[in-house]
C-alpha cells in the first residue's frame, strides 16, 4: 500500500474545512462579494471544496451520504433554478442568478457530509465569531473616526458605519447571526476560563458594531436571535440565572451606549427619533413600502413562475410607483423578492424547506438539548452550537422581512453554512438518513460533481475576462472611440451582456452627435447595438428611447415615434423617460406636445431634471411666440 487512505480523507476534510472557512472570510472581508470579482473568487473556491470532495469519494472505501429530509427541498429548487434559467427573457442576469443558487447548494451538500464532526463545527464557530469581532471593531473605529470609507472604496452611508460592507444594514444582518452563535458558546460552551472571557469580549464588541450601523431591521434581528436563546435558557435550570445575568449586563451596556454616546450622533437622531424625509432614498419606510407594491404587482402578474431569476430590478421599471426614481437593485424584502423573481412554485419549494427545517429541529432537539442533571451544569459544545445556529437563522429569517441579505454572497453564504451544520445534527436522532454509495451511485455523484466543477471553472474563465476587459474601459474617456473598442473587446468575450451593447451603442451615439462628415455612419453602429441590447434585454426600454433618439437625429422623425412608443410602457413613470419622449415631440416642432411631456416629467422629478427644465421654456417661449405672432427665437433654434 503506497499511502493511508484514513490519513488522505482526513487531510480531504481538512481541505473542504480550510477552503469553506476561505470562502466565508474573503467573501464577508471584499464587501460581501457583491462585485463579479470577489464572486469569482468564491465560485473558484467552491469548485475546490467540490474537487476535494469527489477525491475523498474514491478514496474511502465504503462512503456514505448523509441526505436529510432538506436535502430534497435543496435539490428541488436547484432544479427549479436551472429550469428558469433555461425559460428567463434576460439570460445574462439569470446565469449569474443560477450560479449562485448553485454555489449555495453545492456547499449545502459539501458541509453537510463532510464538515459534521464536532471538531470542524467548533473551528468554523470560532473562525466566524473571530471573524465577526473584527469586523465589528472595524465598524466602531469607523463611526469614532467619522469615516464612511470602506478600504478603498467610499460608502454611500455617511455617518453609519459599515464594516467591511458597502451597506451597514448587511453588517447588521451578519452581525445579528453571529451574535447568538457567540452568546451560546459563552453561556452553555464547554470552554476554557480564557475562552470565555474572549467569548465575552467578542459579544459586548458585536453588540457595539451593530449599534453603529444604526440598522432598525438589524436591531429588530438580533433582538429576536437573542430572545429565543433567552427563551430556551430561562427554561433550563443550571442555566437561567447565566441567562438572567446576560440580560441584565447587555440591557446596562446597551443602555449606558446609546445614552453617552449613540444618541448624541446625528446619525442616532435621525434614524430613531426622526422619522426622515420621505421619498429621498430607496432606503426609507415608505420608500420600502411603496417597493414591496411593485413587487406584489409583478408576482400577481406572473404568478406560478415569477418575471425571472434576479429580473425584479430589470422589470420594476414597468410597476416603478412615482414616488421612486431609482433603481432598488432588490425589493428590499427577500420573501417577496423571491415571489416575484421564482413565483409562487419557487416560494412553495422555499417555504416547505422552511418547514421541513423546524420540523428536523424539533426532532434532532431531544438528542442535542443537555438536560439539568447531564454532564454537571450542562455544559456542551454541540448544546451551544445548536441553540446560538437556531438564534442565528432566526436573526436572518427576521432581517429578510426588511432587507435583501439572501442575495448578499457573503451573508447567504454564512446562511447556507449555519443551515447544514445544524441539519447535519439530524444524524443524532436516527440513522435512517444515511445513504451507502455504492458503485452506481459513486460513478453518478462523481459525474454531477466533475460537471460542476468544469462549468464553474468554465464560468470563472467567461465572466474573468469580461470583468477585466470592462475593467480596463472603465478607465477610458467617456464615449471615446478607446472606449467603445474595448467594450466590444468585452462584448465578444460575453456576448449576452445587454448592459455593454447598450453602452457601445451610447459610444456610437454621442461620437455622431458631435457632427463631423461621420455622423451618418456612426449613428447608425450606435443603433445596431441598441438592436443588439434590446434583443438581449427586452424590457429595457432605453434601448428603443436611444433608437428613437439616433432616427431623430438622423432626421427620419415618422420612424422614429414607433421606438418612442415602445419605450414609454417600459418606465411610464421614469422621468428621465418622460423627458427624452418630449424632446422628441421638440425635434418634431410640436412644442404643445412636448410641453405636456415635460410638464409630467417635472411632476415626477423636479432635482436634477435639467433636460425637462430647459426645454420647458423653450417649449414655452416658442408657444407664446407663435400666439402672438411672433417668434421669440429662431426657428432653427
Amino acid at each position: 500500500m503506497f499511502f493511508n487512505r484514513k490519513k488522505l480523507e482526513a487531510q480531504c476534510v481538512r481541505g473542504i474545512l480550510l477552503l469553506t472557512l476561505a470562502m466565508l472570510v474573503f467573501a464577508t472581508l471584499a464587501f460581501g462579494a457583491v462585485d463579479m470579482w470577489a464572486f469569482l473568487v468564491v465560485q473558484s473556491l467552491a469548485a475546490g471544496v467540490l474537487v476535494l470532495w469527489a477525491f475523498r469519494l474514491w478514496v474511502n472505501r465504503k462512503p456514505k451520504l448523509f441526505w436529510p429530509p432538506l436535502a430534497w427541498v435543496v435539490v428541488a429548487f436547484a432544479l427549479y433554478a436551472l429550469g428558469r434559467y433555461f425559460t428567463a427573457d434576460i439570460e445574462y442576469v439569470a446565469r449569474q442568478e443560477m450560479l449562485q443558487v448553485l454555489i449555495y447548494a453545492f456547499l449545502f451538500f459539501a458541509v453537510v457530509n463532510n464538515l459534521h464532526g464536532q471538531d470542524e463545527t467548533r473551528i468554523v464557530s470560532f473562525t466566524l465569531i473571530a471573524l465577526g469581532t473584527v469586523i465589528a471593531s472595524y465598524a466602531v473605529a469607523q463611526l469614532m473616526h467619522h469615516s464612511n470609507q470602506v478600504w478603498n472604496v467610499i460608502s454611500p452611508y455617511p455617518g453609519r458605519a459599515s464594516g467591511t460592507y458597502i451597506s451597514p444594514n448587511n453588517l447588521s444582518c451578519f452581525l445579528a447571526m453571529l451574535l447568538p452563535l457567540t452568546l451560546a458558546f459563552l453561556l452553555v460552551g464547554r470552554v476554557s476560563v480564557v475562552t470565555r472571557i474572549l467569548l465575552g469580549y467578542a459579544a459586548l464588541t458585536m453588540v457595539a458594531g451593530l449599534a453603529v450601523t444604526f440598522s432598525r431591521g438589524g436591531w429588530a434581528a438580533a433582538a429576536a436571535g437573542f430572545i429565543l436563546l433567552l427563551g430556551i435558557l430561562l427554561g433550563h435550570q443550571n442555566h437561567r440565572l447565566k441567562a438572567l445575568l446576560l440580560l441584565v449586563v447587555l440591557t446596562a451596556v446597551v443602555g449606558i451606549f446609546a445614552t453617552v454616546y449613540l444618541s448624541k450622533t446625528v446619525s442616532y437622531m435621525k434614524r430613531v427619533s426622526e422619522p426622515g424625509d420621505v421619498g429621498k432614498a430607496v432606503t426609507n419606510d415608505n420608500s420600502r413600502l411603496w417597493m414591496w407594491g411593485a413587487a406584489v404587482r409583478m408576482w400577481r402578474d406572473h404568478f406560478w413562475w415569477g418575471v425571472g431569476p434576479a429580473h425584479f430590478d430589470y422589470r420594476f421599471r414597468e410597476y416603478r410607483p412615482e414616488k421612486i426614481q431609482m433603481r432598488p437593485d432588490r425589493v428590499h424584502n427577500d420573501y417577496l423578492n423571491l415571489l416575484a423573481d421564482w413565483g409562487a412554485v419557487g416560494g412553495a419549494i422555499v417555504f416547505s424547506g422552511l418547514g421541513v427545517f423546524i420540523f428536523g429541529l424539533a426532532k434532532t432537539w431531544p438528542h442535542v438539548r443537555r438536560e439539568a442533571k447531564d454532564f454537571g451544569h450542562g455544559q456542551s459544545n454541540r448544546f451551544a452550537f445548536f441553540l446560538g445556529a437556531a438564534g442565528a437563522l432566526t436573526a436572518l429569517t427576521v432581517h429578510s422581512f426588511v432587507d435583501f441579505n439572501l442575495h448578499i454572497p457573503a451573508n447567504a453564504l454564512l446562511g447556507v453554512t449555519l443551515l447544514a451544520l445544524v441539519a447535519s445534527n439530524l444524524r443524532f436522532a436516527t440513522e435512517q438518513h444515511w445513504v451507502r454509495v455504492g458503485a452506481p451511485l459513486k460513478f453518478g455523484l462523481t459525474g454531477v460533481l466533475a460537471a460542476a466543477i468544469v462549468y464553474f471553472a468554465a464560468q470563472d474563465w467567461r465572466l474573468g475576462r469580461e470583468t477585466h476587459r470592462l475593467a480596463v474601459a472603465e478607465r477610458l474617456p467617456n464615449f471615446s472611440p478607446e472606449r467603445a473598442a474595448a467594450l466590444e473587446k468585452a462584448f465578444a468575450g460575453e456576448p449576452k451582456n445587454f448592459a455593454t451593447a447598450y453602452e457601445i451603442g451610447e459610444c456610437f451615439r454621442t461620437q455622431s452627435l458631435d457632427g463631423g462628415g461621420n455622423y451618418a455612419p456612426l449613428a447608425q453602429q450606435a443603433l445596431g447595438w441598441y438592436a443588439t441590447a434590446a434583443k438581449l434585454d427586452p424590457h429595457d426600454g432605453y434601448s428603443f428611447l436611444r433608437t428613437g433618439m439616433c432616427l431623430d437625429w438622423l432626421g427620419r422623425h415618422a420612424e422614429a415615434e414607433g421606438f418612442y412608443w415602445r419605450a414609454e410602457p417600459l418606465d411610464p413613470n421614469g422621468y428621465y423617460m418622460v423627458a427624452n419622449i418630449g424632446w422628441h415631440f421638440v425635434q418634431t416642432h410640436d412644442y404643445a406636445a412636448a410641453r405636456q411631456w415635460f410638464v409630467r416629467s417635472l411632476q415626477l422629478a423636479y432635482l436634477n431634471n435639467e433636460i425637462a427644465q430647459n426645454y420647458l421654456r423653450i417649449c414655452e417661449m416658442k408657444l407664446t411666440g407663435q400666439a402672438s405672432g411672433q417668434p421669440q427665437l429662431p426657428a432653427d433654434y
